[in-house]
């Protein structure tokens, strides 16, 4: 029995990395996803990959950041489909790296700010509603395992982005938990995506050695392992999991030998 039959879930993000592996693996478990994206050639390419899992799907080019694009592409999923019964909140930016706080500039913390928290509760803003018009749902919001502790790698407005996605997580699933929503996070470590693989192309040694500090498994993640993760908490077999911050990112390592 496929867990998302004919269960229709928005996909923030979804050109690319994560999104796309989410919007794939969703479709293969019956879901109609509506993928959103600002890149509509690598969007569509990923439709055509949705349709061949044998899903069914739409795209609508947005810009989470835009207000207005953002009421549109639920209104896009509303007209299309008659109602929206989830979302992966999944649209993201790195921001600065490799630079210490007071030495990153304002207009870098606003896009990493604006992209990774305002945009998400803009998002859950306009999905809620949408939901509770069908007596319920799941939402899953991307957050990082930089949501749950500090950044080593010189990156505070990602980190704060992050933080924050958890906090305003776990409040909604408050708000909305007795209604019949579900609001869960998930917490990736570095995993295979078009925001990680440049820098293990560029800086090879730096990042084996972020990999061997941040995962017991010491390795990279693949966008498939936290897709599965995803679908997961989208479906019924998550049905009493509300206000999670699930990391997916191979363990801590904390150990000195």
């Amino acid at each position: 029995m496929k867990r998302l039959l004919d269960k229709v879930i928005v996909v923030t993000g979804a050109s690319s990395g994560l999104g796309a592996a989410t919007a794939i693996r969703l479709a293969s478990e019956g879901a109609k996803v509506v993928l959103a994206a600002r890149r509509r050639d690598k969007g569509e390419h990923v439709l055509r990959q949705v349709e061949s899992a044998g899903g069914e799907g739409i795209f609508v080019q947005t810009d989470v950041t835009r207000t207005a694009d953002v009421k549109a592409l639920v209104a896009a999923a509303l007209e299309r489909f008659g109602g929206v019964d989830g979302a992966f909140n999944n649209a993201g930016v790195t921001g600065p790296t490799l630079t210490p706080l007071a030495d990153i500039d304002e207009a870098g913390w606003d896009e990493a700010i604006n992209t990774n928290l305002r945009a998400v509760f803009v998002c859950m803003k306009y999905q809620i509603p949408a939901l509770l018009a069908r007596g319920g749902g799941a939402i899953v919001n991307m957050s990082s395992m930089y949501g749950l502790k500090p950044s080593d790698l010189g990156h505070s407005p990602y980190c704060a982005s992050k933080f924050g996605v958890i906090g305003l997580t776990k409040t909604a699933a408050v708000d909305y938990g007795d209604k019949g929503i579900r609001v869960n996070a998930v917490c990736p470590g570095f995993t295979h995506s078009e925001m990680v693989d440049p820098y293990v192309e560029s800086a090879p040694e730096l990042m084996g050695r972020v990999i061997k500090r941040h995962s017991a498994m010491n390795r990279l993640g693949e966008s498939n392992e936290v897709a599965e993760a995803v679908v997961w908490l989208l479906s019924q077999q998550a049905s009493f999991v509300n206000g999670a911050a699930l990391l997916v990112g191979g363990g801590d390592t904390t150990r000195l030998y």
